[in-house]
C-alpha cells in the first residue's frame, strides 16, 4: 500500500468502454515518485490518499471483466501518528 497526496486530474476525451464511473487523478507519493490512480471515492487536489497497486486493485473490480487500471485509491487519510 502507497501513501500520497493528489495534485491534479487527469482529462481524457476518449475512454475504454468498461471503466466505471470515477476519475483518474495523479499522485505525487511519498517520497517524490508519481503515479496516476483511479479514484472510486471522489478525491480532490491535496488530499492524502492510499493507493494499492496490481492484481489488488485490479480485484476490486467485477471478476467478469477486470478494467485496464493498475493503481486504484481506496482511502483517505485524515491524519498520521
Amino acid at each position: 500500500m502507497l501513501r500520497g497526496t493528489v495534485t491534479s486530474s487527469v482529462w481524457s476525451s476518449k475512454r475504454v468502454e468498461g471503466i466505471p464511473a470515477g476519475a483518474f487523478l495523479e499522485v505525487e507519493l511519498d517520497g517524490g515518485a508519481r503515479l496516476i490512480a483511479f479514484d472510486v471515492l471522489g478525491s480532490g487536489i491535496g488530499e492524502r490518499v492510499l493507493i494499492v497497486q496490481g492484481s489488488v486493485a485490479a480485484s476490486w473490480f467485477p471478476a467478469q471483466k477486470s478494467p485496464p487500471i493498475d493503481a486504484l485509491i481506496i482511502g483517505s487519510i485524515d491524519e498520521t501518528v
